[in-house]
């Protein structure tokens, strides 16, 4: 036998919609003023009425929250503000109100906010253009926070035992009359909202106002002009109008307009054609998942795996200011922050709006919903902007956006699907090629500048000459300077040879790497057959003699190519670097290239050498010459994977000029980037590129009085990419 049996919702589930599902009191006010913004209101005045001075409560306390929005009839309150999960909003999703706003509500609980705050709620309400005032009194002042006992008794209390009171009368409260909205008088519309919270949960301090009055100001885009609002809210406190602490709105924007390094204005990205397109600092840049800039981040190459991948996001718009808090007065002051100016960008983070409001809690200081900070924590903090030196807006709407949904209990988006994936990486890899790209610049110019002023200051030894002439008749103080002279050479002397040794070992690193795959690729292959023999020899199977020599030669073969490879790294060692002597060029280009020729056939890469009739020959090191070449193939092994078309790597060898040209047809080097790529830590690779060959070759080659520069001259230029010209003559 079966029967139908309804669903019967405990009363508890009150306290699960509104105590519990909702974060804080804080989050319970915003909902509750946002219930006002759908209302199409102008205005929302929120009183705290008979507050102790401390901000303690007492049994007359009260929160009044009143608009003048549009106001709820019978059947409004009847059929949806009475029913949990109304689907009016989700059925009017995407609706446009008569004042161009979007509904923010769509799951029907946002209501029950309000117990959160109290147990004792009155809503009176007015619809326009009626002549009727209505009246809902919720007192739920005789049950517990759970609902398990009325008037402190047990008690099985199910959603329909607990009622409501409704009255409908004529207008008392919500009529035309005089409204104090802080220096402004206005006159009240008849119709609108009064929502009166008693037997209040929480005190509430001055402090603790201040917050929501800047959460308040956070709820529309923090970016936005308040004289162009037709949304405000007002706080008072016991009658008078409660002023935060700090306006912040025009501090902060004084910051953005006149102490950011980077203003990142009008973003957009498009989600057909995975298209990046923003201002910086006025200037158009426009990138999108085929650019190097993008595509050569491993974050990139992890997540969108995939040629032509289709981002489920949708299009979304961003704004971002990037600060730098690491100046001082030896550098530009232009962007320097004093400690009021630090405490204010610190306090915000990159805010998220959706139809110009805002989701909670993202841009909250302790709130890191990009991950910035924790892949900062897992990776290397150099290689990323860190959280709180970016204030930032990114916009979103529910028509263009509808796969990333809020949260039911207010707390961000719901972290599941594709799409969130999507909208986070892409706005962290917008983030990153600002890091690596711009920002990277901005340092290398900064570290310019105070190098500059150093040597305008005068180099130590300049100045202990010049002190010497001046005082040459003061035997204490010449005493005094030669000593300073002799510690200031011999310190100096061992901090040269402690950068030498640093950078030759940084260039054994990023030299041996690709080597190393080569000498584990047959290394491998060889474990293999010496496996399979002694798997044949344990079953006691027999081997054919002949067999048998064919796979021992395979394995000497492997073996030789290891020992080959090996000796070719030995020169990279340390040990050899003082072993100066005279080298053919193209003896150390053919091990180059060999090192490379597996990618590269991998990569369908032609290379060629052009000679003169006199060979390159060049007075250094194999180390030296094996570091810079090696460099510069896998600069181009890098590029050249990027382009679709015939790849091609042409080196000149030109021994009657002393020079060596290296060149591709890769994408070449960005103007932009002409100035910054030979600097250290700066890389055009993205995430990848560590930032140091090219810096290292140029310090390697400078210590024999070389050169490496890009090509400047057409006739210098082999192939349309980037072009590299090594100079080996040290005359004039």
């Amino acid at each position: 036998m079966s029967e139908s049996l309804p669903i019967r919702p405990y009363a508890r589930l009150i306290t699960m919609l509104g105590d519990q599902l909702i974060k804080n009191e804080t989050i319970a006010l915003i909902e509750i003023i946002k219930n006002s913004y759908d209302a199409d209101a102008s205005w929302v005045k929120v009183s705290f009425v008979d507050f102790n001075k401390n901000g303690s409560i007492n049994k007359n306390s009260k929160i009044i929250i009143e608009d003048d929005g549009c106001g709820m009839d019978e059947f409004i309150l009847k059929k949806h503000w009475l029913n949990p999960a109304t689907p009016d909003k989700l059925k009017r999703k995407n609706e446009i109100t008569p004042k161009g706003r979007i509904l923010q509500g769509e799951k029907g609980i946002g209501r029950f906010a309000v117990f959160k705050l109290g147990k004792n709620i009155k809503v009176i309400t007015r619809r326009e253009n009626q002549d009727i005032e209505n009246q809902l009194i919720y007192n739920f002042s005789e049950y517990d926070d759970n609902f398990l006992y009325e008037n402190g008794q047990e008690k099985e209390l199910y959603l329909d035992d607990l009622t409501v009171s409704f009255e409908k009368e004529k207008p008392q409260f919500i009529v035309e009359k005089k409204v104090e909205l802080g220096s402004i008088i206005k006159r009240r519309k008849p119709h609108g909202t009064i929502i009166e919270i008693c037997d209040l949960k929480s005190n509430w301090t001055s402090a603790r106002i201040s917050k929501v009055q800047n959460e308040i100001g956070k709820m529309q885009p923090i970016f936005s002009d308040d004289d162009n609002s037709d949304f405000n809210v007002w706080i008072y406190m016991n009658g008078n109008i409660h002023i935060s602490q700090e306006k912040y709105k025009e501090k902060l924007k004084s910051c953005l307009n006149y102490k950011s390094v980077f203003k990142i204005t009008e973003g957009k990205f498009t989600s057909a054609t995975n298209s990046i397109k923003f201002l910086l600092n006025g200037h158009p840049i426009e990138l999108d998942f085929d650019s190097p800039e993008i595509n050569g981040l491993k974050q990139f190459k992890e997540y969108f795996k995939y040629p032509n991948y289709k981002t489920e996001c949708g299009d979304f718009g961003f704004e971002f200011y990037v600060f730098d808090f690491n100046i001082n007065t030896e550098n530009d002051s232009r962007y320097m922050l004093d400690n009021e100016e630090k405490k204010i960008i610190k306090e915000h983070r990159i805010y998220l709006y959706r139809d110009h409001v805002r989701v909670m809690p993202y841009g909250d200081p302790d709130d890191d919903w990009l991950k910035v900070d924790m892949t900062r924590g897992t990776v290397s903090a150099a290689e990323f902007l860190s959280n709180d030196q970016v204030v930032g807006c990114v916009y979103i709407s529910q028509s263009g956006n509808p796969q990333l949904k809020d949260k039911t209990n207010r707390e961000g988006l719901i972290e599941n699907g594709q799409a969130l994936g999507d909208f986070i990486n892409i706005l962290q890899l917008i983030l990153k090629y600002i890091r690596k790209g711009p920002f990277a610049k901005y340092l290398i110019n900064k570290k310019r500048k105070i190098e500059i002023e150093q040597l305008k200051n005068g180099k130590p030894l300049s100045l202990i000459e010049n002190a010497k002439k001046k005082y040459k008749d003061n035997t204490e103080v010449q005493n005094f300077l030669c000593n300073f002279e002799k510690s200031y050479k011999k310190e100096y002397s061992i901090l040269n040879e402690r950068i030498k040794k640093t950078e030759n070992l940084a260039a054994v690193g990023l030299s041996i790497e690709t080597a190393s795959h080569d000498v584990m690729l047959f290394l491998g292959k060889t474990i293999e057959l010496q496996d399979a023999i002694i798997k044949d020899l344990t079953v006691g199977e027999e081997i054919n003699h002949d067999e048998l020599m064919s796979r021992l030669t395979l394995i000497r073969g492997n073996l030789s190519i290891v020992q080959t490879q090996m000796k070719d790294i030995q020169l990279l060692f340390p040990s050899t670097k003082s072993r100066t002597k005279n080298i053919d060029v193209k003896s150390i280009l053919e091990k180059v290239h060999g090192l490379y020729k597996r990618p590269f056939n991998k990569y369908n890469i032609d290379f060629s050498v052009q000679c003169t009739k006199n060979p390159l020959i060049v007075k250094t090191t194999d180390a030296v010459l094996l570091q810079v070449l090696i460099n510069l193939f896998d600069n181009a092994l890098y590029w050249l994977q990027t382009i679709m078309k015939e790849r091609k790597i042409t080196v000149l060898l030109d021994g009657n000029e002393q020079r060596l040209i290296f060149s591709d047809n890769g994408p070449g080097i960005k103007d932009e980037d002409k100035n910054y790529i030979f600097e250290a830590f700066y890389s055009g690779k993205g995430e990848e590129g560590r930032g140091l060959g090219l810096y290292i070759a140029r310090q390697l080659l400078e210590r024999y009085d070389y050169t490496i520069e890009l090509a400047e001259f057409s006739k210098d230029k082999l192939l349309k990419g980037a072009n590299f010209v090594i100079e080996f003559s040290t005359e004039g």
